[in-house]
């Protein structure tokens, strides 16, 4: 099943606006903003993330709820699996 999963953006590179360090449940992933280009999200900023892109900006809310409706279909772990197969854990963005 392909999932889009909530994170939270922690930084965004200054020389590539379009590239974010983005935290999801613990994990850091650098993710590409590149789709959202016409309201560029910054820190603190909510988005929906699939295959390492923000497809869309969210409220805290929504990605509380889509954490839990990922829990409950029991896709958390591939969820997870998918977002530490981006790459780039711990690199600045």
């Amino acid at each position: 099943m392909c999932l889009a999963i909530p994170g939270k953006i922690v930084d965004v590179a200054p020389d590539m606006p379009h590239l974010a360090l983005v935290e999801v449940a613990g994990v850091r992933r650098r993710v590409d903003l590149g789709l959202l280009q016409d309201s560029l999200p910054g820190p603190g900023d909510w988005v929906l993330i699939h295959v390492g892109f923000a497809m869309s900006r969210i409220s805290q809310a929504q990605a509380e709820e889509q954490m839990r409706m990922i829990a409950m279909l029991g896709e958390d772990e591939a969820a997870m699996e998918e977002v530490r197969g981006y790459g780039l854990e711990g690199r600045d963005p």
